[in-house]
């Protein structure tokens, strides 16, 4: 299968269901935001039974809808800004395909990977153009169902996310100063800095987990 890897750097904000979301333009090199669009994500986290995966902050599911369907293996960059995204095109299947699971053997050996958690995500996203009309960040607005499967829990909430793209700036001091700038905005608005690392450490009501 096609494989591809990129460096995915976010942050992540807990939000009340009346929050309205703010507008960015103005801030660093974003001029324009484009109108929303919105979606519905479905997503299933594999891992072992022990959460090996989460607990080497390592996050892998298969998810339907958006642009980039498909399965999503992300991995915490210790030393460094964000978390390394591999994609795989969809399958079918809801068995790991091989390909996948070789990327993280070192991990879970030969454990099963089983379906831990199924996240629903109804999201809103704004992309976020230079002056040239090229892509800076994107602000999602994310209504999250949650089942943790193991226990039988179901979560909901609401959240944004803001991730870099294409045209953020390349310097590691810029990048946060954009970033920063965002931030003020969300915060100004009503967010508050997430409690939680990812959707799945939520999900199972692990947030120190990736």
């Amino acid at each position: 299968m096609a494989h591809s890897i990129q460096i995915e750097i976010e942050r992540k904000y807990d939000v009340d269901d009346d929050t309205a979301v703010p507008d960015p333009v103005g801030i660093g090199t974003i001029a324009i935001a484009e109108r929303p669009e919105t979606t519905t994500l479905l997503a299933v986290y594999f891992d072992t039974v022990d959460l090996d995966l989460a607990r080497n902050r390592t996050a892998l599911r298969r998810r339907e809808g958006g642009a980039d369907a498909g399965w999503h293996l992300k991995i915490a960059r210790l030393d460094a800004v964000g978390r390394t995204e591999h994609h795989w095109p969809l399958t079918d299947a809801s068995v790991v395909p091989d390909e996948v699971r070789a990327e993280v053997r070192d991990i879970v050996g030969d454990k099963p990977l089983v379906p831990v958690a199924r996240v629903e995500n109804t999201r809103s996203t704004t992309r976020l153009l230079d002056a040239a009309g090229y892509p800076v960040a994107e602000l999602c607005d994310d209504h999250v169902h949650a089942d943790d499967l193991r226990s039988r829990v179901a979560r909901t909430w609401r959240e944004w996310e803001v991730e870099l793209l294409a045209a953020a700036p390349e310097g590691e001091r810029e990048r946060t100063e954009l970033l920063d700038g965002v931030e003020g905005a969300v915060i100004r608005a009503g967010a508050r800095t997430s409690v939680s690392s990812s959707k799945l450490a939520r999900a199972l009501g692990l947030d120190a987990l990736a």
